[in-house]
This record gives C-alpha cells, structure tokens and sequence, in this order.
C-alpha cells in the first residue's frame, strides 16, 4: 500500500501575494539534490512505488550529488571581463523594482541559458544539460546567499554576476567530471530508491525525482523545512494566517488558499511518515510564518 504526503500549499500562499519564491537550493542533507520552493514531495511505500525508481527519476539526485563531489577538481573562478559586463546590466534591470529582484533567480537563469551553448554538440545533451544546470544553481545559491530583498542592487548584481560568471566559467570541467561518474550514480541510487520502497520508511520523492536522504531521514526533513519556511517572507507583503483541521490546511493571505495535508495509510503513519506530516503542515500554513 502507498503513502503519500503531500506538501502544498507555500506556493499558493506566496502566489496570492504576487511573490515569487526564490528558484532552487542544493540540500545537503538530503544528498544535494535541487528542491523548489514550490515542489510537491510525497513519501511513497510498496504499491507502486518500486515503478517510480527509474534511471529518470534519480538524475536530479545524482547531478547534485556528482556536482558537489566534482566542486574541488572544477574551481575555475569567475573573469573580470565576465562580471564587469553582467553587473552593468544587472544594474540597470535590478533598479526597475529592487525589491522583486531576485539574486539567486536571476542569477539561474542567466546560468542555465548558457548551458543550451555549452551543450550544443554533446552526444547525450540532456544529461550534459542536467549537469550544467545543477552546477549553475549550486554556484548561484551560494553566491546569492544571504541577499535579501532589500539588499541594494550593487551588492545583488556583484553577487549575481560572482555566481553565473563563476557557474560559465567551471561548466565545462563539470559536465565532464559528473559525465565519468554518472552511470555509476544512476544505477546505485535506482538500486537505492528500490531498496527504500521496500523499507518501512518508504521513499522519497520531490517532483517525481528520488530524494537520497542517506539514512538520515530526520536531518533531510529538517531541512527540507527549513528551506521552505525560509523562502517566503510575508513581512513587506502584507498579513497572513493559516491552520489545519482534519485532513485541509487553509492559509489566507489577502486572500485564501487551500491544500491537502492528508496522510493516508491503513495501518497508520511510519516513523519516517510522521516526521514528514510536520513538514506537509509546515507547508500548509507556511504563510503564517515571518521571519524575525
């Protein structure tokens, strides 16, 4: 029998607001895998389960595991040439709305459009592309790290330029590097996810991709938590509240937006399906968080 966890509901809070949650972390605790602000995870035992554990369900997992991993041996550093030109338009496109403008977003999708080039002539362009793109928002998030909204737009631009300038310049060496070490990766962490679906525990996904929480189920969720609380800030935006009852979170916010925080099972919550329903109600009722 499957059960599912379903984490909503953060995303319809911040979307009622018109804020726009930053793109993705790296969480180390749970094997370096990118997770959205906005991703669904579910915790998934038996019934089905074993069928989601796919080559193509662990390529998030092993591209950001691979990527920390090759980060020693891939250190070439951002040029002069590179930063200068991206903070004289980043300026310019930051003081059209300083507060809306993201650091970290900005500074991914700058990355990952040089991918598509870096890419171009590989023979396994969506593997080269995934590990690109893991290497762009790995450098991005810990370039932007700390900028908040209100930062001004000369410390985010030279932060947003350090990371996709950085991120160009070590592409290259780390498609390369995860390339040697991929196929290895992707058959022990399907072997890995199958293993986990026959566990009591179950395994866990984010947006269809297996979470490698290497037996640290607890340090993943906690930080899994931590992420998403951290990346919706209601205090310039306006107020907010939320509760849980019965199986439906309700999280209003200049409005009003519902999600399902269910947890079903016949024989109950696992120990590792009861440490993440207070995640899915975290989830739920995110809104009614500010950070102090």
């Amino acid at each position: 029998m499957m059960k599912r966890l379903l984490f909503t509901g953060l995303f319809a809070a911040a979307s009622l607001l018109g804020f726009v949650p930053e793109a993705s972390a790296g969480i180390e605790a749970c094997g370096d895998i990118n997770v959205s602000a906005s991703a669904m995870c579910t915790v998934e035992v038996e019934g089905g389960c074993e069928a989601r554990c796919t080559p193509v369900s662990v390529q998030a997992a092993c591209h950001g595991s691979l990527q920390a991993s090759c980060d020693g041996e891939c250190s070439a550093q951002a040029s002069v040439e590179c930063t200068g030109s991206c903070e004289s338009d980043c300026q310019a496109e930051c003081e059209v709305n300083p507060p809306m403008f993201s650091c970290s977003g900005e500074c991914i999708a700058e990355a990952e459009a040089n991918c598509a080039g870096e890419c171009e002539a590989s023979n396994d362009r969506a593997q080269c592309e995934g590990s690109c793109k893991a290497n762009a928002q790995a450098k991005c998030n810990v370039s932007c790290e700390g900028q908040e909204p209100s930062a001004t737009c000369e410390a985010k631009c030279q932060a947003k330029c350090e990371g996709s300038c950085e991120a160009e310049a070590s592409a290259s060496c780390q498609v390369e590097c995860q390339g040697e070490a991929y196929a290895e990766c992707e058959a022990e962490l399907t072997g890995g996810c199958e293993a986990k679906c026959q566990s009591p525990e179950g395994a866990l996904f984010c947006d269809g991709q297996y979470v490698d929480e290497g037996g640290n189920a607890g340090e993943c969720v906690a930080a899994l938590e931590a992420w998403l609380t951290a990346n919706i800030d209601l205090e310039a935006r306006g107020s907010a509240s939320g509760s849980c009852s019965g199986n439906s979170c309700q999280a209003e916010a200049e409005g009003e937006a519902s999600a399902s925080c269910a947890v079903a099972g016949p024989n109950g919550a696992s120990s590792a399906a009861g440490a993440f329903a207070l995640l899915a109600m975290v989830a739920g009722v995110a809104g009614a968080r500010r950070r102090r």
